[in-house]
């Protein structure tokens, strides 16, 4: 799986960890910065990693930033990413599975770099059910960006 991959400054250190882990397991990872710790801004990060899934360059995306909830809340503006901070292996690929999420937000200041790699394997190993029900709520997900204004 192509996985792109982008912190603010707060998760640099974790990105690192997760772009050689990941690459380690055979996912080809796109690394979108940020590249040094210097002081950046999630939203950034975010729409890079939203126009990386929007042009079919990845399949999925990381996003870390100091409690993963500025990344996530940028990503979710960005039409055709679902994204979710999840800090528990349940929601790492519930997400995925039930709500065809494709985008993983995480804490770096929140949770620790083993959990944070079990979290992103989680992720990227899981499948969306294709479960009517699930179906179902994602076209109606799919429909309020679409109506948006």
């Amino acid at each position: 799986m192509t996985v792109a991959v982008a912190s603010d400054h707060a998760g640099f250190d974790l990105k690192q960890l997760l772009v050689k882990q990941l690459a380690e397991d055979g996912h080809v990872v796109i690394d979108l910065g940020s590249h040094t710790a210097e002081p950046t801004d999630y939203p950034d990060h975010a729409r890079a990693v939203g126009a990386a899934l929007r042009s079919g360059k990845a399949d999925r995306g990381v996003l870390i930033c100091g409690s993963g909830v500025g990344a996530c809340v940028a990503a979710n503006k960005i039409k055709g990413v679902r994204a979710g901070v999840c800090h528990d292996a349940y929601s790492a690929h519930q997400g995925v599975e039930h709500d065809d999420m494709n985008v993983l937000c995480l804490g770096a200041r929140v949770i620790g770099p083993s959990l944070a790699l079990d979290l992103a394997r989680l992720f990227l190993q899981a499948t969306f059910s294709n479960e009517e029900r699930h179906l179902r709520r994602v076209r109606k997900i799919l429909d309020i960006e679409k109506h948006q204004e």
